[in-house]
């Protein structure tokens, strides 16, 4: 009942947060979109993008991206050059039943606003396993306390209330990897884990990486004795682990092969952004990107302005850890065993890819890609034997403060962000 109740309160928050964006569609519902293509038989979205906002763009003929620049195409061109949604699927996939009944009228901010609710409940649940399994000590009220933090101590806060394409699919992945992190631990549930792996990278790519967590979960597990220290059983969990995660990773190669005639091509390379060019020089990924990326994941605070509103924040957003400095209980547990291992040997690589990145999240309150992993550090958190005293609640009524302001002005209240829409400012200006 616990976790029943904690998405019902949750849910509740984030639909009073979100307040009049749930009575229409979201500005950028491009998973919309995607499944009203599908309900229609294809794949594309015609010859005109339905906004200017991430839409990618194909050239049929060059097989490569269309003329920057333009939305729409008539003629002969509107054959040739066609509009695509190159975020990955799964999102659309959950929104197809409510599209299916109200078209491109869904009010696609309320259906994940409700979503939103399943992810800090899935989390309470992760916790309580592992206090069940003996592997963490916590009491159900600091569990409580460190779902609370994820659910409104995070950016997973600004991030559940605005409904739009970006935000939907963290939404619908931390929900998935919390799914995850249950049925992996000890190695236990290796096809759900898996599924549940394939199910959030088809809503984020980059959390493949956090496949090492079952891995070495499994390879540890303590059920077996003395025969769990061979090969053999590992090599059959893996293995019934890799099953629903490749099948899943066929189907988007499928998709990407429908569309693109490349299995590996997801389409955002065709994105009609102002940046292209980095893109087309450095890469999507590329440690060109790393300083920026590490400037605003460690470093990014909000500026102190003399005159009203006297705070302003980069679009870039802020650090992670000024967003949620408990996250820092996390770098020094009193005891180090194997799940800790594993979920750092899940954390990094997942981070590593993120800040590669040719994008910093932008534009955000805080560093959004970080829900790709946020779920295994506030597990870490709970598994640092770290005493929960006043300094932790001091940093949890913090964090709760800074990310209520964050859910409730982003997107809202502009006085309080930058102004820049280049991408070149971080800092404040001198």
């Amino acid at each position: 009942m616990v976790p029943f109740a904690i998405f019902l309160v949750c849910a509740s928050v984030y639909a009073a947060t979100a307040a009049g964006r749930l009575t229409r569609p979201s500005p950028n519902n491009h998973y919309v979109h995607l499944a009203n293509a599908w309900l229609h038989g294809r794949l594309d979205l015609g010859s005109s993008a339905p906004g200017t906002n991430d839409w990618a763009c194909f050239d049929t003929l060059e097989k490569g991206p269309c003329p920057e620049g333009r939305y729409s195409f008539s003629g002969p061109d509107a054959e040739r050059y066609r509009w695509y949604v190159s975020f990955p699927p799964l999102p659309a996939v959950l929104l197809l039943p409510v599209v299916a009944v109200f078209g491109l009228t869904t009010l696609d901010a309320l259906f994940w606003v409700l979503f939103a609710g399943l992810g800090p409940a899935l989390l309470f649940v992760v916790l309580r396993f592992l206090c069940e399994s003996g592997r963490s000590r916590r009491s159900v009220a600091e569990d409580l306390l460190v779902t609370a933090i994820f659910a409104v101590g995070s950016v997973y806060y600004f991030v559940a209330v605005q409904g739009t394409v970006w935000f939907a699919a963290h939404v619908c992945a931390v929900a998935f990897v919390c799914l995850f992190l249950l049925w992996a631990l000890g190695g236990r549930r290796p096809l759900l884990a898996g599924l549940a792996l394939g199910l959030a990278v088809a809503c984020r790519p980059a959390t493949l990486l956090l496949a090492p967590f079952f891995l070495i979960e499994a390879r540890t597990a303590p059920e077996g004795g003395a025969a769990e220290r061979s090969w053999g059983p590992w090599l059959r969990r893996v293995a019934r682990f890799a099953i629903p995660l490749g099948l899943v990773g066929i189907a988007l190669m499928w998709h990407n092969q429908a569309r693109f005639g490349d299995p590996f091509e997801l389409g955002h390379r065709f994105l009609q952004v102002r940046w292209r060019a980095r893109i087309e020089t450095w890469g999507l990924f590329s440690t060109h990107y790393l300083p920026r990326n590490l400037t605003v994941f460690l470093l990014s605070l909000p500026w102190l302005i003399e005159s009203s509103p006297f705070i302003r924040i980069t679009r870039h957003g802020l650090a992670l850890w000024f967003t949620t400095p408990n996250l820092l209980w996390s770098l020094w547990p009193k005891r180090v065993d194997s799940t800790i291992v594993a979920l750092w040997a899940a954390v990094l690589p997942t981070a590593l890819c993120t800040l590669l990145y040719q994008n910093t999240g932008w534009v955000q309150f805080g560093y959004r890609f970080s829900l790709d992993y946020l779920p295994l550090l506030l597990v870490l958190v709970a598994l640092s034997r770290r005493r929960f005293g006043f300094v932790f609640a001091a940093c949890a009524v913090f964090a709760i403060v800074v990310n209520t302001f964050g859910a409730v002005t982003f997107d809202r209240y502009d006085q309080f962000y930058d102004t820049d829409l280049t991408q070149d400012v971080i800092f404040q200006p001198d």
